[in-house]
């Protein structure tokens, strides 16, 4: 079940729910909205993502959705998907990182600014899919997982093809399928888990 609210969102997340609870108190300081949305805390100003937080199995972070456009405030920022987007950065915490608002409120303070002057980076557009062809021979033996697939949102469906493509080795490629195809079959996404509870 998608989480409803942040603070489902924070309980779900038991291992870093101190963490995420002193990051969400520090964005309530400020004129930010808070809202849910992909299955995760997002901060809006007029309707606007500015930033987000959340949880994953190693770290957890926040996430700044025109972050590349911070000048003054980048010290901490990291690219949040290498070669995947060009606004999108992040600031990644481990268990015991301290969480200093003095250090952070600065960036989410420039990033509030940013937003409020109206510079954003535009999303490309998307581009094909391309489902890679071991997927495609899965599909002609299994007309469900194909069914399934074509159910799909088309980040989901992109989500899946770009996991088979990334691998090397044709082994890694059958492995994946074989995991994956139970979940295109339940109509989830590939990182759905780590959305929801």
């Amino acid at each position: 079940m998608p989480v409803k609210t942040i603070e489902e969102y924070i309980s779900c997340h038991s291992y870093w729910e101190d963490e995420l609870k002193q990051l969400h108190e520090m964005m309530l300081t400020t004129e930010l909205e808070p809202a849910i949305k992909w299955g995760a805390p997002v901060y809006t100003i007029d309707g606007k993502n500015v930033v987000g937080i959340g949880a994953f199995k190693n770290h957890f972070g926040i996430w700044f959705f025109n972050g590349a456009l911070l000048k003054k405030n980048t010290a901490l920022l990291i690219n949040a998907q290498e070669n995947k987007t060009k606004a999108l950065r992040q600031i990644k915490f481990t268990k015991g990182d301290i969480i200093d608002f003095s250090v952070l409120l600065p960036y989410i303070k420039e990033a509030i600014k940013n937003q409020k002057e109206g510079r954003e980076i535009k999303p490309e557009k998307q581009k094909e899919l391309i489902v890679p062809r071991e997927l495609m021979d899965a599909f002609s033996q299994d007309p469900e997982l194909k069914s399934s697939f074509n159910a799909l949102t088309p980040g989901k469906q992109r989500e899946y093809a770009n996991h088979i493509s990334e691998a090397k080795r044709d082994s890694t490629k059958a492995s994946r399928i074989s995991r994956i195809s139970p979940m295109i079959k339940k109509g989830v996404g590939l990182h759905d888990k780590y959305k929801n509870c």
